[in-house]
């Protein structure tokens, strides 16, 4: 599938060393340094209500760890899924009257413009749910034949074929994953959030509660696909898995995604992908924060949401956009207010006017110049863009003081690092 177009990335000529990231898995700011090439996989949106500013943060914050990658000089292997087949799709699909497919492409392609406004990297392989069905059915074939997944009934299926699980307990004991490895969350807690999200922890034939479904044998009235293991659809989490170990290898730098992916979806992701492959999915587990509204965590349940796409045709910068995110730091938890806007505004006007009477944007970026340093500084560790941005704002302070202008090296690293274009009114 076609992700977006790719924004201009200013090369600097000197290196930045690896960031360090917060890994959930060990509680640690672990370097992000690797042989000279990363592989990165983000969980992609289920393609209804897109873009709210609760995605826009999370891919932002992904956004920057791969700009200081490219900083140190890193080949970038980054890959997301769209989650075009699941149920919440079908259910909005059902209760809007619009075929689950049209619902799925027309806000895929409103996402991929939104990413593309906010100048977010685009993934090297974006890749929906559906294109993958196949690939998906031959890894939980395989689990079936290693003894990790086991048939549960389901007589409102087809032929009452039944339903795949995986075998959390058996899969703790033969291989190097356990519960918890990644969220290391308590039993209680992580019941809790099944419920909540996606799971079903109270179906009954289930060998553990916390199982999750690798594949649902078709029902009536529901899309399905032929397959080896017959007529039905991927559960949930098995298909991050598979598209992450079929595109970036068995083992991957950074497994990334919202804070609210951590249980279930990126723990179990992280078990099926350590099951087929016996070895760990990722040096880093990394999640981003969530963002409140109105009191409340921005979500599409809840309903209130504040788009990008809104924001724009009501005639928003995205420039300021991505400053007024970018405002806080990838993992703490905030709250938007309707007063971030018109300061994301504001600062972005003071850079603009401390910018665009410097020399050419093409000037060479050296070590001589203290921003950058700072800047590098600041973003390696663990991506301090409040930090990057207050650097931002002193050098501003410091030449409109001055009665000068930001050099255009300095303009240069803020673009780079920050994917803030200040060579345009």
């Amino acid at each position: 599938m076609k992700s977006w177009n790719r924004p201009q990335v200013p090369r600097l000529s000197s290196l930045a060393p690896a960031p360090r990231v917060f890994d959930t898995s060990t509680r640690q700011l672990i370097s992000a340094e690797t042989a000279g090439s990363a592989t990165i996989y983000v969980c992609g949106i289920t393609p209804y209500d897109a873009t709210h500013l609760g995605h826009a943060f999370t891919y932002l914050a992904f956004d920057t760890l791969i700009r200081c990658w490219l900083d140190s000089g890193y080949t970038v292997t980054f890959v997301q899924n769209t989650t075009d087949i699941d149920d919440p799709l079908l259910e909005r699909a059902s209760a809007t009257g619009i075929d689950w497919r049209v619902l799925a492409s027309t806000q895929t392609d409103l996402f991929r413009s939104d990413m593309e406004l906010l100048s977010i990297i685009p993934p090297d392989h974006y890749v929906p749910v559906t294109a993958v069905i196949p690939e998906v059915a031959a890894a939980v074939d395989s689990l079936l034949a290693i003894g990790l997944a086991y048939e549960v009934p389901a007589p409102d299926s087809i032929d009452e074929q039944p339903d795949l699980y995986f075998d959390s307990v058996a899969a703790a004991e033969s291989t190097i994953w356990h519960l918890g490895l990644e969220s290391n969350l308590d039993r209680p807690t992580m019941l809790e959030l099944s419920a909540q999200r996606g799971g079903d922890p109270e179906r009954f034939g289930k060998r553990d509660a916390l199982d999750p479904l690798l594949w649902r044998a078709a029902r009536s009235n529901e899309p399905a696909w032929d397959t080896v293991l017959g007529l039905g659809r991927p559960g949930w989490h098995i298909e991050c898995s598979v598209i992450a170990v079929n595109r970036l290898g068995t083992s991957i730098t950074v497994q990334g995604g919202g804070s609210d992916l951590l249980f279930p979806h990126h723990e179990f992701s992280a078990a099926h992908a350590s099951a087929l492959s016996g070895e760990p999915f990722a040096k880093i587990f990394a999640h981003a924060g969530m963002v409140a509204y109105q009191g409340e965590k921005m979500s599409k349940s809840l309903g209130n949401l504040v788009l990008v796409s809104r924001l724009v045709a009501n005639g928003a910068d995205p420039r300021a956009i991505r400053l007024a995110l970018l405002a806080n730091h990838y993992r703490s938890n905030w709250e938007w207010t309707d007063d971030a806007l018109p300061k994301a505004t504001a600062r972005l006007e003071r850079w603009l006017g401390a910018s665009m009477s410097a020399g050419s944007a093409g000037d060479e970026v050296g070590r001589g110049h203290p921003l950058l340093g700072q800047l590098r500084e600041a973003l390696a560790n663990d991506l301090n863009t409040p930090a990057a941005i207050a650097l931002v704002d002193d050098a501003v302070g410091s030449a409109l003081a001055s009665g000068g202008s930001l050099t255009a090296a300095d303009s240069k690293a803020v673009w780079a690092l920050l994917g803030i274009d200040l060579t345009r009114p």
